[in-house]
């Protein structure tokens, strides 16, 4: 498995752990829906979670929020719907990420709520 892959799970690891701290119940992750990947499906209450994790070193220094193009949003909007219609449910969603910066063996992370908007 390559670094960035390895870097990857380890970063939705530790985003899953930094939810269940903040109260969150872990649904489902790396659930997929034709070519759509969603990380990680939280519920808080009554909102439910599509979290996508951005898991960098820091030798890359770009506003990793950005980093969810029009092409992603597409897919995690379709995948979402398929997992809201296929488990029936009737809850508010919305659309976060979990930025995951590793610093050494330290980790930063940072949730951003309704980071996106879809249409």
């Amino acid at each position: 498995m390559g670094k960035h892959n390895e870097l990857g799970k380890l970063g939705e690891e530790k985003a899953i752990a930094y939810l269940q701290k903040k109260g969150y119940t872990i649904k489902y992750k790396n659930y997929r829906y034709l070519k759509g990947e969603i990380d990680i499906i939280a519920q808080k209450e009554n909102i439910l979670a599509i979290v996508e994790v951005k898991s960098r070193t820091n030798a890359f220094l770009e506003d990793l929020s950005e980093t969810v193009n029009p092409k992603k949003i597409k897919l995690l909007v379709a995948t979402a719907n398929q997992y809201v219609m296929e488990n029936n449910l009737d809850l508010e969603v919305r659309f976060d990420i979990v930025t995951v910066l590793q610093k050494g063996t330290q980790f930063q992370l940072e949730h951003l709520e309704d980071a996106f908007y879809h249409f």
